[in-house]
């Protein structure tokens, strides 16, 4: 099996499932025992829309192709189709902050599930959305509303003894870790990012005089940390080789690096969905260049055959 297969659908169910359980078993705990700060029912709101979008998506996808809708067959069916859209929700409900108000997070969720049938290119003959949804969802939220931010690093382990705010990530590493390795196969993504953080860091801090320990500090967080293993490694919507993963990697990492020195907040969202939209323009134009390159040749051929004829 090469690198090209392995993101089919036995390793993206099986990472489905298992990211689905590790990202709402830890809105449970967040809520109960780590300290998340948003109101209980903002997982419920924001799954809620994922799921209500995704389905509304499909069905619209159905009635245009005339296929029948991938979520009927049965409760496991529905379960699997939902997966996606679950992860999304869960995602944007923990990492988003808009205090008691929950409008901005159906937003978010609304915004996320619409871009995967926007933002879409031919990739290995498929068609495929290019951007991160829940990143691209609060990406925009972040932009549109100012009065919403991402949730404070501290409320991940607030509740949590010193030895539990070790634990807790180091969880979060193993975990994303062997996730990365064994179903996404996109580890190289985390490593490139990882490398161009450190890489980034270093030349602001050699560059404008700033602060390397503070530079590097924001990596420690367990929000980067869910970033690094959760977010910016999504199989989706980053490349298949090991060297354009780590390439893409690398280039989100450098992309919050500059925004970081523009002293633009929130670098990290933005700088992966700055980077996944040059990603999918590049892919775009790949397409046009070859598909006007073989209409050309097609051209000629017939325009050959059409001389030979006279």
């Amino acid at each position: 099996m090469t690198l090209k297969e392995t993101w089919q659908t036995p390793n993206r169910l099986g990472g489905l499932r298992r990211f689905a359980i590790a990202i709402t078993a830890f809105n449970i705990l967040g809520h109960t025992v780590f300290g998340f700060e948003q109101p209980w029912a903002t997982p419920f709101v924001a799954a809620g829309t994922a799921y209500f979008f995704e389905i509304a998506f499909e069905l619209l996808d159905c009635y245009i192709h005339g296929h029948k809708p991938r979520f009927l067959g049965g409760w496991r069916s529905l379960v699997d189709f939902l997966l996606s859209a679950h992860i999304t929700g869960m995602a944007v409900a923990m990492l988003l902050y808009s205090n008691a108000r929950f409008m901005p997070v159906v937003f978010a969720a609304a915004v996320a599930i619409s871009s995967k049938a926007v933002f879409r290119v031919t990739v290995q003959e498929k068609s495929r959305h290019f951007l991160n949804p829940s990143n691209f969802g609060m990406a925009t939220t972040l932009l549109l509303f100012p009065s919403v931010g991402i949730a404070a690093p501290y409320h991940f382990t607030e509740n949590l003894s010193d030895w539990g705010s070790w634990i807790l990530p180091a969880i979060i590493v193993c975990s994303g870790s062997f996730l990365n390795v064994k179903f996404t196969k996109r580890i190289f993504v985390a490593l490139g990012w990882v490398t161009g953080f450190f890489a980034q860091a270093v030349i602001r801090h050699y560059a404008f005089g700033s602060s390397l320990t503070g530079a590097l500090l924001p990596l420690t967080g367990v929000t980067l940390v869910l970033f690094t293993f959760y977010m910016v490694t999504d199989p989706a919507t980053t490349p298949c080789m090991p060297r354009g993963q780590f390439v893409f990697g690398a280039s989100v990492a450098a992309m919050y690096g500059l925004l970081v020195s523009l002293h633009i907040v929130f670098g990290f969202f933005f700088a992966l969905a700055a980077v996944s939209l040059v990603r999918g323009a590049t892919l775009y134009a790949q397409n046009y260049l070859k598909n006007t390159a073989e209409q050309g040749i097609a051209a000629q051929a017939a325009l050959v055959v059409a001389r030979e004829m006279a």
